[in-house]
């Protein structure tokens, strides 16, 4: 078995670019390959406020006047890779410490990478607040989850303090962007379809 070690954010948009074309890669490239897909989780935004906070505003900050301007090259990397991303549906950034809890406990349930995606689609196609604790009910009662039990896990302090624990371990390791790929023990940052394929023929070596 292959094990892929996936260091993303749900509202990251290179991260739903460099998880599509993963999947992509394994299913047109490699049918049949055995691999496990661990999502560990990183923060872009552990200091957003409760209510989010608005894009434009953040890309202002920046010194850039329209956030189309920032929106142009992922958005055309999607599209080469036939993924459909229109990054101004989403009008607002949030924290993701809750999905992160979350996609801790999915990967017990054999749900992690369908909760993943089901989060950043949810993020950037619908967009919903992924830090709302009904609407992350909601998600997880469709992947291995009751609504009941992922609100319960949201509840508890402990359950957060970890996750803020596991984000601060991916730091430590030196994770500063993402998506990170850890594909067969070696690290890469997010590629092209081409880099993905050539990085998991190497691990099978």
């Amino acid at each position: 078995m292959l094990k892929i070690d996936l260091y993303s954010d749900p509202i990251c948009p290179w991260c739903i670019i460099g998880a599509y074309r993963l999947d992509k890669v394994l299913r047109e490239r490699f049918p049949g390959l055995d691999v496990e897909i661990e999502h560990i989780p990183f923060e872009l935004h552990p200091d957003a406020p409760a209510e989010g906070f608005r894009i434009a505003d953040y890309f202002r900050r920046k010194g850039i006047p329209d956030p189309k301007i920032a929106f142009a090259r992922p958005e055309a990397e999607a599209r080469a890779s036939g993924l459909d991303l229109d990054l101004s549906k989403q009008a607002f950034g949030y924290r993701t410490v809750d999905a992160h809890t979350l996609l801790r406990h999915a990967r017990k349930r054999g749900t992690q990478h369908d909760l993943s995606m089901a989060l950043m689609n949810a993020n950037f196609h619908e967009a919903r607040n992924i830090s709302n604790k009904d609407v992350l009910a909601e998600i997880a009662a469709r992947h291995g989850f009751t609504a009941e039990e992922a609100r319960a896990i949201l509840a508890d302090p402990a359950e957060q303090a970890e996750t803020e624990r596991q984000t601060a371990a991916s730091r430590a390791k030196g994770v500063r962007s993402v998506p990170t790929f850890v594909i067969g023990g070696a690290a890469m940052g997010g590629g092209s379809e081409d880099e993905i394929a050539a990085a998991i023929a190497q691990a099978r070596r």
